[in-house]
């Protein structure tokens, strides 16, 4: 059960209207809602038609007056009802309406403290609203300004205080007082801490040309140590609001309405025993502003109060996984997946922890799992393929989380692939995205991403029959695959295809846009040097070592048709350095594999 207690320092805020719709919105999401009328002063939630009450219910008022008549506190069902109409949620109004002011008048809050243990009373009707009603939330409608209630309802009750005010001078002197007695509850022995939640709210819609809201805005900030920006709710003007609509309910698709739902959201995210809150939780525990030991705190009672929630677990073992917790890790993440929670992401990340407590093949049936949903993204499906160490990679394709990609995401997990070094899964994902390819630019990508991967596992007639069904005669292909044309042409039969390296040269020298990359540079290195400009080729060569020791990242190395890192890079151009200063046996990698043809 987790208390908020609706408050504003000055009345025309719509903090009623407010509390209203945040309760009907939080029924409608699910939860079970008690709305509790503390406005003594000038009580009205049961004015509302979801908030009125089928039967002529007590209150509040007659709950404290029984107890001065009796001297023990009454039991709580009495003085309660359903909402007629909205399933989930329930009122406890301020009192019966015959003779209520009469009623209301003869309570001496401060004597009902003072001699009549008054503070007792109100942790009794705390724990009935838990034990019999049992809700989610309680949601209390406090009086304006500083009253003798005003104490009940900001600092006993609530875990949290929700504070609705007007930026203008008056609430943010009203509420300074306010917010430091709330904020002091937690530094008084054996005290709580009281979260509190700002909303801005009847605000004009208009433009702030002279920033007037804007520095309004700063000082509430300032003044009232504010750690996030407030909710806002703009004024709304429409005749509904004389008929108390209840927007969340009736007109849920308004500006108004969403409003509402964004403070509800506030209130959830804030509450770490529902789930929602839970899952918020974790997923800012990183940038909490929470001290280290009241983090953990939190999170060990998020754990046990979340025992039987899968995605809670779930959450905190990926929590224990980036921390490196990996014990802790693999037990959250065993009991989620018991627990029903076996979704892709949840198995991904248990096969890391799997993977990096050495449990290999644990983590491998975990991958595999995965692999069989039709619904992953390129980068989980990547990552499921990896870590499944698949024992057919050539059947990569036919997965079913493969196959149930289009053609353009294929492409993309294949690029992933080949970046990975798994370079056959690769060449399978592309022939299948080739399959159901229809769009030209796609079969292009497709078709050069292809036989860049076919070179470099050695399919080199594979890769020259591809190159030249689909880019047709030489004197047709774009400089991308006239190179590669040329390069698995040279290593399948051992001679250089001059004609293929002059296609590359020419297009070079014709293209206006000169391309600078450490991979097109060692290319053109290549070429150059294979329709006999040495010179050229070795500028081609050094240009390349300069782009890629300043750019220090993996990069596609043409010496061995792989993603190398930099220092690999740097090895294979210093290869075609050799190779160009005419060194004997010096033999591109991709062609070592294929002996018996080697280049001349």
């Amino acid at each position: 059960m987790y208390v908020s207690t609706f408050y504003s320092f000055k009345g025309g805020v719509g903090r009623t209207m407010a509390l209203v719709n945040a309760a009907v919105e939080l029924a409608r999401r699910g939860r079970k809602v008690l709305a509790v009328d503390f406005d003594l002063e000038a009580p009205g939630l049961d004015t509302f038609d979801v908030l009125r009450s089928p039967s002529a219910s007590s209150g509040v008022v007659d709950f404290v007056s029984e107890y001065l008549a009796t001297g023990e506190a009454p039991d709580i069902e009495r003085f309660v009802d359903r909402s007629a109409t909205v399933d989930g949620l329930w009122i406890m109004p301020s009192g019966s309406q015959q003779g209520y002011a009469a009623s209301f008048g003869e309570i001496d809050w401060n004597d009902l403290y003072e001699q009549h243990r008054g503070y007792l009373l109100f942790e009794d009707l705390k724990e009935q609203w838990r034990q019999v009603i049992q809700p989610d939330y309680v949601l209390i409608d406090s009086r304006t300004g500083h009253t003798d209630t005003c104490g009940i309802c900001t600092r006993q009750l609530p875990d949290a205080v929700t504070l609705l005010f007007f930026p203008n001078e008056q609430n943010l002197r009203g509420l300074a007082k306010v917010v430091r007695d709330i904020r002091a509850e937690g530094d008084a022995p054996q005290g709580r801490r009281i979260g509190t939640h700002f909303v801005m709210s009847n605000v004009p819609d208009l433009d702030d040309e002279d920033d007037i809201l804007q520095r309004m805005l700063a000082r509430f900030t300032a003044e009232l140590d504010m750690k996030e920006e407030p909710q806002v709710i703009h004024r709304y003007d429409s005749l509904s609001l004389l008929n108390q609509v209840v927007f969340t309910l009736d007109r849920p698709k308004s500006r108004l309405s969403k409003e509402y739902g964004s403070v509800v959201d506030l209130i959830v995210r804030a509450n770490i025993e529902d789930e929602e809150g839970a899952l918020h939780y974790i997923k800012e525990a990183g940038s909490s502003l929470d001290q280290p030991h009241d983090i953990e705190q939190k999170l060990a009672k998020i754990e046990a109060h979340h025992a039987r929630s899968g995605p809670v677990l779930f959450r905190l073992g990926a929590l224990a996984s980036d921390e490196q917790n990996w014990a802790r890790a693999r037990s959250l993440l065993d009991r989620a997946v018991e627990l029903g929670n076996d979704t892709p992401q949840c198995l991904l990340v248990r096969a890391r922890v799997l993977t990096r407590i050495g449990d290999g093949a644990a983590a491998m049936a975990d991958a595999k799992r995965v692999l069989l949903e039709s619904r992953l993204t390129p980068q989980v499906a990547r990552e499921a393929i990896r870590l499944a160490v698949l024992d057919v990679p050539e059947d990569a394709g036919e997965l079913p989380a493969v196959a149930a990609m289009d053609s353009w995401r294929k492409v993309l997990l294949a690029a992933h692939l080949e970046r990975d070094g798994e370079t056959r899964a690769c060449v399978s994902v592309l022939k299948s995205a080739l399959y159901g390819a229809n769009e030209v630019a796609l079969r292009e990508q497709a078709t050069e991403q292809l036989a860049l991967s076919l070179v470099a596992i050695g399919d080199l007639d594979e890769a020259c029959d591809l190159l030249g069904s689909c880019g047709g005669v030489l004197a047709t292909m774009n400089v991308r695959n006239a190179f590669n044309y040329g390069m698995a042409t040279w290593g399948r039969t051992g001679d250089l295809p001059r004609e293929a390296f002059e296609r590359v040269v020419t297009l070079n020298e014709a293209d206006d846009d000169e391309a600078t990359s450490a991979n097109y540079l060692q290319c053109m290195a290549v070429a150059y040097w294979a329709v006999g400009e040495p010179g050229k080729a070795m500028g081609f060569a050094r240009r390349a070592k300069l782009e890629a020791g300043a750019t220090l990242r993996p990069t596609f190395s043409c010496w061995r048709y792989r993603t190398v890192d930099t220092q690999s890079f740097l090895q294979d151009t210093d290869s075609i350095m050799r190779l160009i200063a005419g060194e004997d046996g010096v033999v591109p990698e991709f062609m070592r594999s294929r002996p018996n043809k080697m280049p001349r």
